[in-house]
């Protein structure tokens, strides 16, 4: 069984110190990162995890993976907290890892390979562009059965997104100063293993992010830079038909509601008032009952703007429900860089959160989940100088994470760029815990791609329930099947 008490750092393990006072001196952190203290503008980090047997724990405060582990040859091995890796499969890995089962019963997984399209042309002349389809019957095989390279599945971005009702795979081209948005959509429930192109069709404008809609016959479409928000009518996929388009919203990852009348938008927002920072925004809840609905020329209306002191880009809000209740897990990522200041260290990172939207209009943060690493005062400190650490799209953040369920879900597995795969228990949803997690990190310097440094986990990660197991991606090292150990699989239950 996971404990789930708080922990003290490796470090001060070692040193055999109980005092939770002297810990904060040893590291160099406020009083208030370590223990929240009243007034603290941030909120603490997420009780650190207990690592049970065949750990391989990380040597600094949590999610840190300091310079010294490089000197001495530390990150060679992998860092593993209740968890063990199963499999691996390619050098690549992008924004979503996605698993379906088809209507034979074969079991697949679906990853983008590329981080941004075209910067990674010649780092995956390897492995090659596109998405991944990987036939997953036995998962500690993996075995590439396809490689989608239609206009939007070569360079997705961070729109690629599945609809199990209906067995479609979906994305539209872009990165992050937006590209024509062209659609495509495949179909999988046929065979998973090797997807039937349906159509490819320029509907969505722009691209960047995305959204579907539970019963699978609507497909959203953002654009952060072009600020557009684009709704087609895939009911026939073969002919998507646009239905509703915004201009001048800067909208990132988008998830619906289970009857697909509420849009819940992670809100980059227009306000540029807090100088170059790139995002004053928030969560976003959407009535969009006339697009779900088929009115002619649909309005769309505001139901609730949220936002949190200690917010940075947020990146998607994913649906869940507990006890008859409704709540969004919603992620930040990066860090909410000021471009006016010379020391980016001091830029807030959001992480992650849970929001209680029961009530849509008194939608509230419930809890947090976060890192040590992501704390004001460790970010000054010395780890700003970590490989990586102080990169604009890079550091110690978070990125996307996800749930195994919709319905009473226990746990969370989050991608926090340089912290790897992150496990948090959140059977108490007022207070989480983290349960464990799995990181590899690569050398700063690789001649294969100059550009690499650590670990590069950016991919919403996708769930093996029946085997207790974690699909995610990393940016430099590929796919990856995590199982979970020492009890942890119990929260899948």
């Amino acid at each position: 069984m996971v404990i789930r008490a708080r922990r003290r750092t490796p470090a001060l393990r070692r040193l055999g110190v109980a005092s939770a006072a002297l810990a904060v001196a040893l590291t160099g952190l406020a009083v208030s990162d370590v223990l929240s203290a009243t007034g603290s503008s941030f909120p603490a980090a997420t009780p650190q995890a207990d690592c049970g047997p065949g750990a391989r724990p990380e040597t600094d405060i949590q999610g840190r993976v300091p310079q010294k582990d490089y000197d001495d040859g530390r990150i060679k091995k992998d860092y593993r907290c209740n968890t063990e890796r199963v499999a691996h499969q390619g050098k690549t890995g992008g924004f979503k890892v996605l698993r379906y089962r088809d209507r034979q019963g074969h079991v697949c997984a679906y990853y983008d390979s590329t981080l941004l399209f075209p910067k990674d042309v010649v780092f995956n002349a390897g492995t090659g562009l596109g998405v991944i389809v990987l036939d997953m019957d036995h998962p500690r095989h993996p075995k590439q059965t396809a490689t989608l390279t239609t206009a939007a599945m070569d360079t997705p971005h961070e729109s690629v997104l599945l609809n199990k009702k209906r067995g479609l795979l979906g994305a539209v081209s872009g990165n992050p100063a937006t590209l024509p948005g062209l659609l495509d959509l495949y179909d999988v429930k046929t065979d998973c293993r090797h997807p039937a192109l349906l159509s490819s069709t320029p509907g969505p404008v722009l691209g960047h992010e995305s959204g579907f809609a539970p019963d699978g016959k609507t497909f959203y479409a953002s654009s952060t830079g072009g600020q557009t928000l684009v709704a087609l009518d895939v009911s026939d996929p073969t002919v998507p038909v646009p239905v509703f388009e915004q201009v001048g919203v800067n909208y990132h990852g988008m998830r619906l509601s289970a009857d697909g009348r509420t849009l819940y938008v992670a809100n980059i927002g227009n306000d540029q008032s807090q100088g170059a920072k790139f995002s004053t925004g928030g969560l976003r809840i959407l009535d969009v009952s006339e697009i779900q609905d088929r009115v002619p020329n649909p309005q769309v209306h505001v139901i609730k703007d949220l936002t949190w002191p200690e917010h940075s880009i947020p990146q998607v809000p994913e649906p869940f429900t507990r006890g008859g209740r409704s709540y969004l897990l919603e992620v930040d990522e990066y860090a909410n860089y000021d471009f006016t200041q010379a020391d980016q260290s001091k830029a807030g990172v959001g992480a992650a959160r849970i929001i209680d939207i029961t009530n849509p209009k008194k939608a509230h943060v419930v809890s947090n989940l976060r890192l040590a690493v992501h704390q004001p005062a460790a970010r000054a400190g010395a780890q700003k100088n970590d490989p990586g650490a102080n990169l604009p799209v890079q550091g110690y953040a978070g990125h996307y994470c996800s749930v195994p369920t919709r319905d009473n879900p226990k746990i969370v597995a989050c991608s926090m760029i340089l912290s790897g795969l992150r496990l948090f228990d959140i059977t108490d949803l007022k207070h989480p815990v983290e349960a464990g997690y799995y990181n590899k990190v690569l050398p700063s310097s690789r001649p294969d791609n100059p550009t690499a440094m650590g670990a590069f986990a950016m991919s919403q990660p996708a769930w093996d329930v029946k085997r207790k197991s974690v699909w995610y991606s990393d940016g430099n090292s590929g796919f990856y099947v995590v199982k979970l150990v020492n009890g942890l699989g119990k929260l899948l239950r």
